[in-house]
């Protein structure tokens, strides 16, 4: 929040040297990433000043590494800010959505019961907090009702503000005590309110109903069985803490991309994930965070944890797609109709752009359309 732009891909490198982290860890097998037959090194895109290219591109958006799979081979890699093969890069935001695919797990594998247990079933201590009686479901939707104030600043008035203070502090209960101080908004279900700390809670509950830590848990159940090449480290809310459910993991691009892999296939096999949880998760479920409703002007919708693109000619290519957003520039974005995968590292000066936003989403678009050829 507060580093200076030359010293931002640094800091994005190296989370590990700022806070308490928590590693977790490859398989034995990785999975291989071959080169696809159409390669997108020359691609070149329309904007309102006239066509650009994927260079044009990486400059303005200050990207750090973009990479696009389709049908699991590479179709662009590149690198840019000091980053390489090897570089770990921090999520920001794009964690909710893994903390959203272990939930899915846990369903899976009966840790968790149901989708609509209260929170205080897996975290107790919430039971007198404005979250008692909400549902899991109604976190993944962020439709708790529980009072948040996302702004990426830091006053007094931030919620983020006091987040990053809290695990910055190094003292255990910091974070969880901001979210129990938390009053209530609106009724449960009745509004989408776009919140780091909820993600926060969910993983929480996860690291109860599974009874360890979140990172063990990713070890086997995603990081192994999805092939990945590196270790990686998640932040945590103090040392020898819980991992930030709602932000920064660090990994390579290249696991990036075999997590959105892992997500598109639907867990590797059909023993990972719910049937049906990659449709649940990437489109919306209910009124409240249909496509078009959440904010003014912005088409995308919200499943469980993902950014929903809607389906129709009116989205092209980019229809049924879902993505995994962080701030600063951070995307994972799913497209299963076509079969791709798309990461995107960044710098951006600001942490939301939304014309870079846009402009990142008519890249794939141009990208999808050449690939589909």
């Amino acid at each position: 929040m507060t580093t200076t732009p030359e010293n931002q891909a640094a800091t994005y490198r190296n989370v590990h040297r700022l806070h308490a982290t928590r590693g977790f860890a490859k398989g034995a097998q990785v999975r291989g990433l071959s080169q696809n037959a159409i390669q997108l090194n020359e691609l070149n895109y329309e904007t309102a000043s006239g066509m650009q290219s994927i260079s044009d591109y990486m400059k303005k958006s200050r990207t750090s590494g973009i990479l696009i799979l389709k049908d699991g081979k590479v179709a662009l890699e590149r690198y840019a800010l000091g980053n390489s093969e090897k570089s770990l890069w921090t999520s920001f935001s794009v964690a909710k959505s893994l903390t959203s695919m272990l939930i899915g797990m846990a369903v899976k594998e009966g840790h968790i019961r149901s989708l609509e247990d209260p929170v205080e079933r897996y975290v107790p201590g919430l039971s007198a907090s404005a979250y008692a009686g909400c549902s899991i479901r109604s976190l993944l939707r962020m439709t708790s009702g529980v009072a948040w104030n996302e702004e990426y600043a830091t006053t007094s008035e931030s919620d983020i503000a006091k987040l990053v203070q809290g695990f910055s502090s190094n003292q255990p209960g910091a974070v969880m005590g901001l979210m129990r101080s938390k009053p209530r908004a609106a009724p449960v279900g009745s509004a989408f309110n776009y919140s780091t700390g909820e993600s926060y809670v969910l993983g929480a509950v996860l690291a109860g109903a599974i009874g360890g830590n979140l990172s063990d848990y990713l070890s086997r159940s995603v990081w192994g069985p999805a092939g990945m090449e590196s270790d990686g480290y998640w932040l945590l809310d103090a040392p020898g803490g819980l991992e930030m459910g709602g932000n920064n993991f660090s990994a390579t691009l290249r696991d990036y991309g075999r997590l959105g892999l892992f997500m598109l296939e639907g867990g590797a096999d059909s023993s990972r994930l719910p049937v049906g949880w990659r449709e649940l998760s990437g489109q919306p479920d209910n009124p409240v965070t249909a496509h078009g409703r959440l904010f003014p002007d912005y088409p995308l919708g919200y499943g469980y944890q993902w950014w929903s693109f809607p389906a129709g000619e009116a989205f092209g290519l980019h229809g049924g797609a879902f993505t995994a957003q962080g701030i600063f520039g951070q995307f994972i974005y799913v497209n299963p109709q076509q079969r791709v995968v798309a990461v995107i590292w960044s710098a951006w000066q600001a942490p939301w752009v939304p014309e870079l936003e846009l402009e990142t989403y008519a890249v794939l678009g141009t990208a999808l359309a050449v690939l589909n050829r």
